[in-house]
Formats: structure tokens, C-alpha cells, sequence
């Protein structure tokens, strides 16, 4: 599948979890599908899902427990991405004013932790074997181990407008060497990668 399939399938998976919390009315605590049964639903692999449910989860937005299934904690931010949306992505130059934002911001994350005398990689290092592993998922781990919990929803938000206009910039190709590099200390070769991410692409 390719990358910007898995980022459809991302998205597909909030929307899907969203219009479940609605028509059940759901609360913070309150269940939400599993992993097969969304597969079902949205007719996407189990890997997808998986893939999907993860950076969800590491935002906070859900949390899985061994042997009860996953449950809801919160939920607000993507009301918020769909109500905006409709006002904000009606301008050319916004759609790539976006894309740049997004670019920026994940920038100085990679600057403020190059500063970082120790980083816990683990991680990130499992990654390297996760082919799966796709952009977002890859920057909300490097936003985690930056601990500015406010930069990451401005960067979630914005990376959701993109989803929102079906926009993907980020190459696959470099993610691979982008993750070495970095988990290396490499971080002047690991931002030439990320770099790469959006320049190699139309």
C-alpha cells in the first residue's frame, strides 16, 4: 500500500471513530470498535488499522487496555478540524501556506531535540524495522519526545487540514534513511532527509 493510501485509511479511521461516538453519544471511557472490527467496516488491512489506531493513540485520544479493548478519552480536537475546515481551506495559497507550516514546524521539533544531550530512542528505533511506519505517526513520536505537548496539537492540527483536502507531500522513500540518520545524532543529514520529504513531491 502506498503511503498516501495509508494516510487515506488514517484518516478514514477518524472519521469512522467519530461518526460512532456521535451516534452513540459516547463519553470519555465509553468503548470504541476494535481493530477487526473497523477493519470490516472500512474493508482496509488489519496492518492499516493498527497503523491508524496507534498515532491516535499516542495523541491521547484513546487507550488500550489488555484484554477490554480500546476506549475513548477525548475527542474534541477533530470536531474542531472539521467545523474549521469548511472556513479556512477555501484559498488556494492557504492549502500551501499549510503544507509549509507543517514542513516548519517539524523542522524545529528536529532542531530543539538535536539540542537534547540524551533522547530516549527506543521508540524510534523500532521503527526502523516498521516499514508501516508512516509520516505522522514518525512525528508525533519525535513531538512525545520533545515534550511540548502544545507544539504537537498546533502540528496535529494543521497535518489534519492536509488530510482534510486529501494533500500528502511526504516522500516514503526517505523515511527509512530520515530514521537512521536521526536515531545516529546525524541530525544535519536526518533534516536534509526531511527536507527531501517534501521536495521530492509534486
Amino acid at each position: 500500500m502506498s503511503n498516501q493510501s495509508k494516510m487515506k485509511v488514517y484518516q478514514e479511521v477518524l472519521n469512522e471513530i467519530r461518526r460512532y461516538i456521535e451516534d452513540r453519544q459516547l463519553q470519555d471511557g465509553d468503548r470504541i470498535p476494535s481493530e477487526r472490527e473497523l477493519s470490516e467496516q472500512l474493508n482496509a488491512s488489519r496492518s492499516s488499522i493498527r497503523e491508524a489506531l496507534r498515532a491516535i493513540e499516542l495523541l491521547g485520544l484513546i487507550e488500550t487496555r489488555h484484554g477490554e479493548g480500546t476506549f475513548l478519552r477525548t475527542y474534541k480536537p477533530y470536531q474542531s478540524v472539521e467545523l474549521l475546515s469548511t472556513f479556512v481551506l477555501t484559498e488556494a495559497n492557504t492549502k500551501d501556506e499549510l503544507t509549509d507550516v507543517q514542513f516548519m514546524l517539524e523542522q524545529l521539533c528536529l532542531r530543539e531535540l538535536s539540542q537534547k544531550e540524551s533522547l530516549e530512542l527506543t521508540s524510534i528505533e523500532q521503527m526502523v524495522s516498521d516499514h508501516e511506519a508512516v509520516h505522522t505517526t514518525i512525528f508525533i513520536q519525535l513531538f512525545n519526545l520533545l515534550g511540548n505537548q502544545l507544539l504537537l496539537k498546533i502540528w496535529h492540527l494543521v497535518v489534519s487540514f492536509n488530510q482534510t483536502i486529501d494533500q500528502q507531500r511526504s516522500n516514503q522513500l526517505t523515511i527509512q534513511p530520515f530514521l537512521k540518520a536521526f536515531i545516529n545524532r546525524q541530525f544535519d543529514k536526518a533534516l536534509n532527509y526531511h527536507m527531501m520529504m517534501y521536495d521530492s513531491t509534486e
